[in-house]
């Protein structure tokens, strides 16, 4: 098979703004892997969390080197694929890339578009969250309207964990709760920006207004050890992401938490989140699908397997200017993949970029 790698910039509507910092614009990479005259896509998007931060130049570096190792193989012998990039301890969101591209190919090659292939039901897909970031009350008033302009927006994750303290988190909350429809659903996402004594102090006030669940409450370098006595003492529900990477970090959290978040970039892609879907399900947890700044390609690529979710946080696109993909359509609140072979995604957008 034949690999090309492009970049590609995206910029958003609207920056976002989380405890770890804001982001305005990202620079991305589509993998194409061809072979008799099939085409498949992939994306990365780039992510920083812990000791190893995956940038787009290391990500652009890395798909560099390990391709002359993978022209080898066809797309259909994914698991010796797969292996190659664990053993080359390949970046999860280059592996991402590749392991999307693969299962694109393969829908196009079939004729089947991935979520049938797999005998899902579209059917089952539940509307997603779209994302409030940290702001001022008044700013996050205006962010709900700027939603509420273009989408029916039932769902909203507001992000906490502001450097001004709990107190803050709770005037933004309370002025989004105020700007919201009022069947409007509210979930928080701290990521990580609380201690133990504030996660404690913020899910007990939260329950009393409303919010559905927390996410990420502890940083990760400590939610191990703090997350017992949260999960004994929250009202609420408690899910991970930045603690949660793939299927083997399960078992360890399932006896701390509720659910957990699983992002293709941190997963490795489709094939490491379809197994971490299975293991979160037989641990009895919740699963949620969350994104990075991710195009329409990598959210169409998720929303194949939103039939098995939870809960659904797939917006990034939403607040893109100028993403190239079309794929996956918002229908009364929910991200439905479409009827074509593959991931369904299309480019409205000529690259000119290679690497």
């Amino acid at each position: 098979m034949q690999i090309q790698i492009q970049t590609f910039t995206v910029h958003k509507r609207f920056p976002l703004t989380i405890s770890r910092g804001t982001t305005a614009e990202s620079n991305n990479i589509l993998v194409k892997i061809q072979q008799e005259g099939i085409e498949g896509w992939g994306e990365a998007s780039p992510f920083s969390l812990g000791e190893k931060p995956q940038t787009t130049k290391i990500l652009q570096h890395t798909l560099e080197q390990v391709t002359p190792s993978l022209e080898k193989f066809t797309p259909l012998e994914r698991q010796q694929i797969e292996q190659v990039l664990i053993e080359l301890e390949i970046p999860s969101a280059a592996r991402a890339a590749i392991d999307i591209a693969l299962h694109d190919w393969v829908g196009k090659k079939v004729g089947l578009p991935l979520w049938r292939l797999w005998g899902l039901e579209r059917d089952r897909i539940i509307p997603i969250s779209v994302t409030i970031g940290i702001s001022t009350p008044e700013a996050a008033k205006q962010r709900v309207r700027n939603w509420l302009e273009f989408i029916d927006a039932r769902v909203l994750k507001v992000k906490l964990g502001s450097p001004e303290g709990i107190e803050a988190d709770k005037a933004m909350l309370m002025a989004v709760k105020e700007e919201a429809p009022a069947d409007a659903l509210l979930y928080v996402d701290a990521n990580g920006g609380w201690s133990l004594e504030d996660a404690v102090k913020m899910c007990d006030w939260l329950a009393t207004v409303g919010v559905i669940y927390v996410e990420q409450p502890l940083a990760a370098i400590s939610a191990i050890a703090d997350l017992p006595h949260l999960y004994r003492r929250s009202p609420l529900p408690i899910f991970v992401d930045e603690s949660c990477f793939t299927a083997k970090n399960i078992p360890v959290l399932a006896e701390m938490v509720h659910g957990i978040n699983i992002k293709l970039m941190k997963s490795g892609g489709l094939t490491e989140a379809m197994r971490m879907v299975y293991v979160a399900k037989a641990c009895g947890l919740k699963v949620m699908f969350g994104c990075y700044s991710d195009s329409c390609l990598a959210n169409t690529a998720a929303a194949q397997l939103a039939p098995l979710a939870d809960y659904l946080d797939l917006d990034s696109h939403l607040n893109l200017i100028d993403d190239p993909f079309i794929g996956a359509v918002m229908e009364k609140g929910r991200l439905l993949p479409n009827d074509l072979p593959g991931l369904g995604v299309r480019c409205d957008k000529i690259f000119t970029r290679k690497l």
